[in-house]
């Protein structure tokens, strides 16, 4: 059974998606300062889901180009659009094998991975000291449990839907849908209630 924190956090996936319906890929590479374009933002969630559901619980990184296009604190980029959502579909794919599995008690653990594949996965830019302090010991333990990673997935999503709406509203795109949209009933449901 799909956990309630899972079921928000694809909630919040769908919102960000309902946003950008219908964005072209040349307004998607539009930036109005100091905010990031759309498609950096589609890639940037990809990324941050990578580091949190592939790349600690399987040691895998899927696309070890994202943290350089579009991690916190680097250069800003403007990725086509198309690219950025075909990725997107990618690592949600895979990070959903893996959410999918979580239990309640499995919230409360602090992933811990080998180092290989680390700065691949990155979610944002690091000191070349802090990565070699941290490649040396061979293994990196998360700050954060699954559960919070997923809280923080969530709330990253709806942060970025509103920066995106915000977005399309400036280049003056009509009919803009309303935030939020429908809610399914299950939304707030315990595991053990269903």
């Amino acid at each position: 059974m799909t956990h309630p924190l899972v079921i928000q956090l694809r909630f919040a996936r769908s919102e960000f998606a309902r946003c950008l319906e219908g964005v072209s890929g040349e307004d998607a590479l539009h930036r109005i300062m100091p905010m990031n374009c759309i498609s950096w933002m589609v890639g940037h969630l990809a990324a941050q889901e990578q580091y949190y559901f592939i790349y600690f619980p399987k040691g895998k990184v899927p696309h070890p180009q994202l943290n350089e296009l579009v991690g916190f604190g680097h250069p800003a980029t403007t990725p086509p659009l198309d690219e950025m959502w075909k990725v997107w579909h990618d690592i949600i794919e895979v990070a959903d094998l893996f959410l999918d599995s979580l239990t309640t008690e499995q919230l409360e653990i602090y992933p811990e991975q080998e180092t290989k594949g680390f700065e691949d996965s990155l979610f944002g830019s690091a000191s070349k000291e802090f990565l070699a302090k941290v490649l040396a010991k061979g293994s990196v333990k998360s700050n954060e449990s699954h559960g919070t990673k997923i809280l923080r997935t969530t709330y990253h999503y709806f942060f970025h839907t509103g920066e995106a709406h915000a977005i399309r509203q400036q280049l003056g795109h009509p009919d803009l849908p309303y935030f939020v949209g429908g809610m399914p009933d299950d939304l707030f449901i315990e595991e053990k209630d269903k």
